[in-house]
Parts: structure tokens; sequence; C-alpha cells
């Protein structure tokens, strides 16, 4: 049985907004009467709202992943990893380097763009065609998002946000532009994932919001060694930020992945993902000690614990390389 900133400057207003997109607008005394003005109503509200938002956030916290309901995070592994799901392979011979609930099939969340963007390229679409975002791409998401009905960007650069920064309603945009609309774009991202022999594999939208977006380790890795065959999902996944102008404002994009901007890490192609039933998920194609390997950390707990497992790894493999780590397990 597999397991299952408003920062201030004389010309310019920068707001922040979740998700790793900053907002920029044109400025004025105005504006800036108007910016103090919100943080006095910010902090006479502050105690009710900071009740609220407790709240919620404690509602969050009881939700466990599939992985937890399994039992998967009880497994020991000799790295101490927070993840219940790891896998380490040599890309070049495909050898498994480091292992941990190996046959677990789980939600992957926005692991599930890497395939929204295979099938994009696979299709051979026009990266530079204009598209505007409509109702129907907004997604059931929480997070605040820029692209709202009406805003026109290319499609290269709806792939690149779904990639980069994990705008799921840039995917759902990929989604429903494909040839044939949503219903066909899904039906090819599993259509892809049998092609590549990911059998325990299954996509139910492009975006992974869903909990029935499910894959193995091992499948995962089939899809990482396919999205890296192309240049543009190796670029635009490993950017570190993007500045797109949206309306009057210019949009600053960040990489959802912090390694990208850690100069002693050499990435070739990654992408997170989370929602609740998945945990903290993470996959990377990285060359570390000269060698090639493809990295899946699913299911981690805690915001920067799939980070931290990545580098526990790295350690290792270059303890080993130098003779003085444990063998592989």
């Amino acid at each position: 049985m597999r397991y299952l900133i408003v920062a201030l400057f004389s010309c310019a207003v920068i707001a922040t907004i979740p998700g790793g997109a900053i907002a920029q607008s044109a400025g004025s005394p105005a504006a800036a009467k108007t910016a103090a003005g919100s943080d006095t109503v910010a902090r006479k509200s502050t105690g009710a709202s900071s009740n609220r938002a407790r709240s919620r956030k404690a509602a969050r916290r009881v939700r466990p992943s599939e992985g937890q309901l399994a039992g998967l995070h009880r497994t020991d592994d000799p790295l101490d990893l927070k993840s219940s799901v790891a896998l380490v392979v040599d890309q070049d011979t495909n050898e498994v380097l480091f292992q941990k609930n190996p046959d677990a099939v789980l939600p992957i969340a926005s692991i599930t763009k890497l395939m929204t963007a295979l099938i994009t390229v696979d299709a051979e679409l026009d990266l530079e065609e204009q598209l505007e975002v409509e109702r129907a791409d907004r997604t059931i998401d929480r997070m605040r998002s820029r692209l709202n009905p009406g805003v026109k960007l290319t499609r290269g650069q709806a792939l690149h946000l779904a990639l980069m920064s994990s705008e799921n309603h840039a995917a759902q945009l990929l989604g429903r532009t494909y040839p044939g609309g949503l219903t066909a774009a899904v039906a090819a991202m599993n259509a892809k994932a049998q092609l590549l022999g990911m059998h325990d594999t299954h996509f139910e939208d492009p975006t992974g919001l869903s909990a029935e977006n499910r894959s193995s380790p091992a499948d995962l890795v089939r899809m990482v060694n396919a999205a890296y065959q192309h240049p543009v999902l190796r670029e635009y996944s490993t950017t570190t930020e993007l500045s797109l102008p949206i309306g009057k404002r210019v949009v600053r994009y960040g990489n959802t992945n912090g390694l990208t901007k850690n100069p002693d890490w050499d990435i070739g192609l990654q992408k997170t993902g989370y929602i609740s039933a998945a945990g903290r998920c993470l996959v990377m194609q990285a060359v570390i000690e000269g060698q090639r390997i493809v990295m899946v950390l699913l299911d981690s707990v805690g915001k920067y614990s799939r980070i931290g497992d990545a580098q526990r790894i790295r350690q290792w493999l270059e303890a080993n390389k130098s003779g003085s780590g444990s063998p592989p397990v």
C-alpha cells in the first residue's frame, strides 16, 4: 500500500503584496498622508484584528497533511529531515543516493505547475501572444493577486510567473488558453504523465490547489528531468525576480525558492509547492560537487524546513564526496 514595505519615498509608494509581489505607484504628499492615516487606523484596530488573525492561524495549524495522517513523519532517517518523503537521484545514472518513504503517493501542490509548463511548451504555443485575464482565471486560493480580470500579459510572462512565483492565476490562465480549454489542458497533463512513465501520478487542475494532484517521488524525478530539457523552463523557474507593468503600477515578483539567490547553489531547475494537504514541497535539479542531482522533498513541516532539508542533503553529499560522510542509504 502506498503512503499515501509601506516604505515611503519622495516620489513613489511601494507596497508589499503577499506571495512575493511588490507594487509601485506614483506618490504625492496626499498619498503620504493617506498612507500615514492607514497606519493610524491599523494601530487602532490592532487588538481585534490580531485576535482574528491568531484564530485563523490556529485553525490552519490544526489541519494535518496527508503525510502526517499516514504517520510518515515518524519515519527516522540519518539526516533527521523535516520532510516525510525524500528522494535524491544522480541525474546522469539514475542511481538513488538517498531515500525516505520512497513509495509514498501524496498531494504535490504547486509542483503541478511544472507539468502545466511542460504541456505549454510541448504544444509550441506562442509565448509572445497577448492573453487577457478573465474572471474564470481567479482561483480559490486566498493569496492576493494583481492579475485581476482585464489585465493583459503574454503567455511567456504567465509561464514565468507560474514557475518562479507560483502564481496560481497565471497557471489557471495558461490552462484556460490551452487549445481546447481547461479540460483539454488537464487531459494533456495526464497524458504527458503516462508518456513519461509517471504511473503513480494524477492531475486535476493546472495550479496544484486541488489535493487530487498527486504523485510519487520517482515520478517527480521523471517530470523534473523532462522539464529540464527545455531551456525556457530552466530559466523561468530559477529567475530570482521579475518586474511587470500591470495597469498603472509596476509589480515586482520574487522567487518562492530562496536558494535561487544563494551563490553557493548551482540550481538548474526548481519548483516549490504548498497546500495544507501536501505540506511544504520542493523539487530541484542542482549540481553539487560536480554531480548533477535531482532532489524531491515532500510533506515538510515548517515554512523554511524544506530549504533546511535541501541544505542538509547538500552537506551530506559534499561529505560523501570528501570521504567523511556516511554511506548512501
